[in-house]
């Protein structure tokens, strides 16, 4: 009963092993052991032991032992069948083989299964050192920190050990059923993806066959950004001696194969069709096997280009540019070529990323080696030195600037074009474009007192020329301090240069302001064009530079403190030019009042001259102004100070400064010239206030002359002129740059008659404007004025005002001709032309009723009127007479009751007894015809040709004022010919006069022109 149960039990266990249904929790080594070593069928036993796999080493190793022991018989059958090693019949041996197992299928198969159990189990020994390379992660231990006062606890531990600190033990990333039953290559993708770097080695180690056609597959599989030291026993490495790759070291489990692993017995059992449905009945698992490649080995260019390849995948995943670093440092090492140079730049693009100072824009940091490799030698340093600060710099550059200068020197060198100079070059050519502090910086580093080691520029004649292109070629203005504290840094060289070293010296000086002065082939002259022109000077030159540098340097500072600065290069292309002295000279006497600063006090203005005096130089080298003589310089402060309206303070500065001695009419001068800007600015004519104003209190500061009393005058009278709202186009006002500009200031006067209707009324005020426009002792403008007033007088119909003022013209006109001795005199001419036409002009005017003044004007207009004139004048005069006779006559026969009284027709009572005796002079000197004559048609026709001719040329032309001036002529006639007994016809004098009348007063200023 009990054997019963047993032999139940073992079928049990054996069906539950073979099926797969007995869990591994409930297999034991015992149980394996007793119940396979029951069963006698070797076949069963070995398959059933390469069907079951297991988690657990031991039980592994067991299951694969037993399998192992069960095709032992077989395997002796087999050695027995194969040939010995001396035997050369291979071919006759296999085919006996196949043969073989063809009768005895079972050895086949059972030489198949021990091949898949001899893999696995040298897989298992693997997997056991694959667990000893485990990585051990160290768990931080929270340290406690024991308190002073119980260091002598009586109850701590006296004999405690050593701590161990607890670990972390971390199990492989696959198991062991896996790992015997993977693809060994898919395995070795597993620990390389999880950086298990020693199972990696100790895979190589032990299946290198198998591995090495895929090993650099298995190292694309490595994390990027994984250490390379972590893992350098599986980079590639070269052979000096061969140029080639060298392989890994390796030892498998068994050095030699196994009998039912020869190629022979393989082809044998494949030939025999021994397996034909064995992997289906049996349910074996494939044989895991490497895919078959060949053991290439690369030649170290092909190791070389993987490197490269390397490199760029890493910093482009990642952009660890230590890790590539790292890597290619290993590669050098390990004899690989043409890692050198990418060694250089991945060092020195790792000081670039690491070391060098950073910026807070993240944009700027992502460096991969392809835009390191794109980037010239310059933009290189740029990027060094692209977050440096003025305090940083010398450090910056000493440290990643210069290695990477010296190994492209290297590189020249290796490459057989050394360029020694290359370092020097590129460093200065950073230099010449950086900014002022960061040219300080580079320069207190390089002073001549420092140990040459430690300079950063090593000669002293670079610097000087280094410092003259940096300082002449920046647009700077304000970096004064910054430009001084450059120069402080210069080397002081003592030598004596004969006079013919100096002209030469101050000759390219000269040159060089035409070499900054923009063209069109170069707007501006950079500091690399400026080194190329300072290179070939010599020592004496440089040092003269240096000198008129210091001069430039203390101009600069004095035209920035001003409110005026310029570029250092001004002064080189000024240096030659008066104009441009000038020019500045002004801006800099202007723009000092007119700054932020407003100068105030007396004391300011006076250090406003020194410093100009200063910049006209006093020793050999000339100033910023030193084309400018010392008067002109003085001249053109005081018109700043004017310019700023700051009168008192130039009348204290006239009394009390002994540099500011003028001649009487350069003091003139310069204040006209000043009240002419501000009246040419002004935007009103109003003397009261604004630059008008200003224009007006500049003349009090000399004392006051003619010239200025008259400009005051002139100014006083473009006051006024604008009172009187006259303007220049319709609507807008006449500005007082347009007053001064008019060619005939009468026409003003004109305008301002013209434009208001009661201004003829105030004659002493029109004189006066006339007089302070500039006429006061020009007589034919005041006669002129005189004629404008009683023409618009006239035009107003007030005939006793323009008769007085007629009145007034003829007595000036008179005494004018009796000083003068005569009508030779242009002045007299001028004024005898237009006081006549005037007289004339009113004397036949039919409106104005008092015949015996219109006489009285008619002979003055005889009596001054030129020859050729007299035959019009007399005619209008004559009619005038007989007229004035019929109307007596009229009223004696109406005061008479019929009675008539008769006249004679040459009665001259109503001329004065002047002009009736000079108008018989002159009609006997010039022997005329008898009056009457005049009153024929021949005679008439001749009067009004006469004097249509003389209308036409008349030097002035009548305005409009209130109704047609034509329709009132044209109304008086009327009334004249209808009391009058004779009529006139169209080609009358009298009416050719109307219409020349008509025409305004504008025949005051000129022959035809416009008002």
């Amino acid at each position: 009963m009990i054997m019963a149960m047993a032999e139940e039990e073992r079928e049990k266990v054996l069906f539950s092993l073979k099926e797969g249904k007995l869990t591994d929790e409930e297999l034991t080594v015992n149980n394996v052991r007793d119940v396979l070593k029951a069963i006698h069928d070797d076949l069963w036993v070995s398959v059933a032991c390469s069907d079951r796999l297991v988690d657990d080493l031991t039980l592994q190793r067991v299951i694969l032992e037993v399998g192992l022991e069960r095709t032992q018989t077989a395997l002796e059958r087999v050695k027995d069948i194969l040939p010995s090693e001396s035997d050369t019949g291979k071919q006759t041996s296999a085919e006996t083989l196949t043969e073989y197992f063809r009768e005895l299928p079972v050895d086949a198969q059972l030489c198949h299964v021990r091949a898949i159990l001899l893999k696995r189990l040298d897989r298992l020994n693997t997997f056991v050192e694959l667990c000893k390379e485990q990585p051990i992660v160290p768990v931080e231990k929270e340290v406690e920190v024991e308190d002073p006062e119980w260091e002598d606890d009586p109850w701590a531990e006296t004999n405690a050990g050593p701590v161990t600190p607890r670990t972390n033990v971390i199990l492989p990333p696959v198991t062991l059923s896996a790992f015997l039953t993977t693809d060994l290559l898919q395995s070795a993708f597993i620990l390389a993806i999880h950086q298990w770097f020693g199972a990696l080695r100790v895979l190589h180690y032990r299946h290198r066959a198998c591995l090495w056609p895929h090993r650099f597959t298995i190292l694309e599989h490595i994390p990027a950004h994984a250490n390379p030291t972590d893992y350098h026993f599986l980079l590639p490495s070269c052979d000096s001696l061969t140029s080639s790759e060298q392989r890994f070291d390796a030892s498998e489990w068994r050095s030699e194969k196994d009998v039912s692993e020869l190629p022979t017995v393989r082809l044998a059992v494949q030939s025999s069709d021994a397996l034909s449905g064995f992997d289906t009945i049996i349910d074996s698992t494939p044989v895991i096997t490497a895919p078959e490649a060949p053991e290439d080995i690369l030649n170290a260019e092909s190791v070389s280009e993987w490197y490269q390849k390397r490199v760029d995948d890493i910093i482009e995943a990642t952009g660890m540019i230590d890790i590539v670093l790292t890597l290619i440092q290993h590669g050098a090492s390990q004899n690989v070529p043409h890692l050198d140079e990418l060694g250089e730049d991945l060092s020195l693009l790792s000081r670039l990323v690491y070391d060098v100072p950073r910026g807070h824009k993240s944009e700027d940091e992502d460096w991969t080696l392809t835009r390191w490799r794109a980037m010239n030698p310059p933009a290189i340093i740029r990027a060094y030195l692209a977050h440096s600060t003025p305090s940083t710099l010398p450090h910056d550059i000493t440290h990643f600037v210069m290695p990477y200068l010296f190994v492209l020197e290297s590189r020249a060198e290796r490459a057989g074009k050394p360029e020694p100079q290359l370092p020097k070059r590129l460093l200065y050519e950073y230099i010449l474009h950086a900014p002022l502090e960061m040219v300080l910086s580079v320069f207190e580093a390089s002073k001549p007192t420092l140990p040459a080691a430690q300079r950063i520029i090593k000669q002293e004649d670079d610097m000087v020329r280094l410092s003259l292109a940096c300082l002449y070629g920046s647009d700077s203005l304000n970096e004064w301090s910054t430009m001084s504290g450059i120069f402080e840094c210069l080397p002081v060289w003592e030598m004596t240069a004969a006079d013919n070293e100096e002209d030469a010296a101050d000759m390219t000086i000269s040159s060089l302001g035409a070499f900054v002065t923009p063209s069109t082939s170069r707007p501006r002259a950079t500091p690399s064009d400026l080194l190329i022109f300072f290179n070939p000077l010599p020592l004496s030159s440089l040092s003269r530079a240096l000198d008129i540098l210091d001069v430039h340097l203390e101009s600069g500072e004095i035209f920035s403190r001003w409110s005026v600065p310029a570029p250092l290069r001004w002064f080189l292309q000024s240096s030659n030019s008066l104009a441009e002295q000038r020019a500045w000279a002004n801006r800099m006497a202007r723009r000092a009042g007119g700054s932020e600063d407003e100068l105030t006090s007396l004391e300011d203005w006076e250090w406003l001259l020194e410093d100009m005096l200063k910049l006209a130089g006093e020793t050999k080298i000339k100033g910023a102004f030193g084309l400018l003589p010392r008067d002109e310089i003085i001249r053109i402060y005081f018109g700043g100070l004017l310019s700023t309206g700051k009168f008192e303070v130039a009348k204290d500065l006239l009394r009390k400064t002994t540099q500011l001695k003028f001649e009487k009419e350069s003091l003139e001068d310069i204040c006209l010239a000043c009240s002419h800007e501000f009246y040419d600015n002004a935007s009103s004519g109003n003397y009261k206030f604004g630059e008008m104003k200003l224009a007006y209190e500049c003349l009090d500061v000399p004392p006051l002359s003619d010239r200025l009393i008259k400009e005051k005058e002139f100014i006083e009278a473009t006051s006024r002129l604008s009172s009187f709202n006259i303007v220049s186009r319709p609507g807008i006002p006449i500005s007082p740059i347009e007053i001064r500009l008019t060619k005939d200031r009468l026409s003003l006067v004109s305008q301002v008659l013209s434009s208001n209707v009661d201004a003829y009324k105030h004659t002493e005020v029109i004189l006066d404007l006339v007089y302070k426009l500039g006429f006061r002792d020009d007589i034919a403008a005041e006669v002129k004025a005189f004629a404008m007033l009683a023409d618009t007088a006239l035009q107003a119909e007030d005939f006793s005002r323009a008769y007085e003022t007629s009145q007034r013209m003829i007595d000036t006109v008179l005494n004018l001709r009796a000083t003068l001795m005569g009508i030779g005199d242009p002045k007299v001419r001028e004024a005898s032309e237009v006081c006549w036409v005037a007289c004339f002009q009113l004397g036949r005017q039919p409106e104005f009723d008092d015949v015996d003044k219109k006489l009285l004007l008619l002979g003055r207009a005889i009596e001054i009127c030129p020859p050729d004139r007299l035959h019009d004048v007399l005619t209008a005069w004559r009619r005038l007479e007989n007229e004035d006779l019929e109307a007596r006559q009229e009223r004696l026969e109406t005061s008479h009751n019929g009675a008539v009284t008769t006249v004679h027709p040459k009665n001259t009572k109503s001329l004065p007894k002047t002009a009736a005796s000079s108008l018989q002079t002159r009609l006997r000197d010039f022997h005329m015809p008898s009056p009457p004559l005049l009153n024929t048609p021949d005679a008439r026709a001749l009067a009004s040709k006469t004097f249509n001719t003389v209308a036409a040329n008349f030097p002035f032309s009548v305005g409009h004022r209130g109704r047609s001036q034509f329709s009132q002529l044209s109304q008086g006639d009327e009334r004249s010919r209808s009391g009058s007994r004779k009529g006139t016809g169209t080609d009358d004098v009298q009416t050719q006069a109307s219409r020349v009348f008509s025409k305004g007063i504008g025949w005051l200023i000129g022959a035809d022109e416009d008002i």
